[in-house]
C-alpha cells in the first residue's frame, strides 16, 4: 500500500457531519404563488379587464410622469414656459423621459429593499445561538 493511500484510510474515531442548508418551505411556497392583479394595492384592476388596464397604465403613467418632469424641472413650474415646451415635444419623447424616471425609481426601490433584507437577515443570523457553545454570537 502506498503512503498516501494509507493516510487516506486512517480512521480517527470521529466522523464529520456534513452540514446541509435547507431552504425554508416558506420560500418555495412564495415562489410558486400565482400573481393576482386584483390584490395590487396601488392600481385599480376591474375583474376581467386586468390586461386592458395594465396596458393603459403602461402608457399613461410614464407619460404623466414625463409631463410632470417637464413642468417642474424643465419649465421650473411656469405655465408660459411649459406651454412653449409642451407644444414642441412629441408624445414618445415625453413618454420615454417618464419611463426612465419610473424605471430609475423602481431600481432604487429594489436596491433599498435588498439592503434592508440583508440587514434584517444578518441580524437574525447573529442572534442565533452558536452550535458549539450554546451561547449567542456577538454582534459586530
Amino acid at each position: 500500500m502506498d503512503a498516501i493511500e494509507e493516510l487516506g484510510s486512517i480512521d480517527y474515531g470521529k466522523k464529520e457531519k456534513k452540514q446541509t442548508f435547507k431552504q425554508p418551505k416558506q420560500a418555495d411556497n412564495y415562489l410558486k404563488k400565482e400573481v393576482e392583479l386584483n390584490k395590487t394595492p396601488f392600481l385599480f384592476f376591474p375583474p376581467g379587464k386586468e390586461f386592458l388596464f395594465l396596458g393603459i397604465y403602461f402608457v399613461a403613467l410614464p407619460y404623466i410622469t414625463g409631463m410632470l418632469f417637464l413642468f417642474f424641472i424643465v419649465a421650473e413650474g411656469k405655465a408660459s414656459i411649459f406651454s412653449a415646451v409642451s407644444t414642441d415635444s412629441n408624445f414618445f419623447l415625453v413618454w420615454t423621459v417618464g419611463y426612465e424616471i419610473l424605471a430609475g425609481l423602481a431600481v432604487v426601490l429594489i436596491i433599498k429593499n435588498a439592503i434592508m433584507f440583508s440587514i434584517k437577515n444578518s441580524r437574525s443570523v447573529s442572534s442565533r445561538p452558536s452550535r458549539k457553545t450554546g451561547q449567542k454570537r456577538r454582534r459586530r
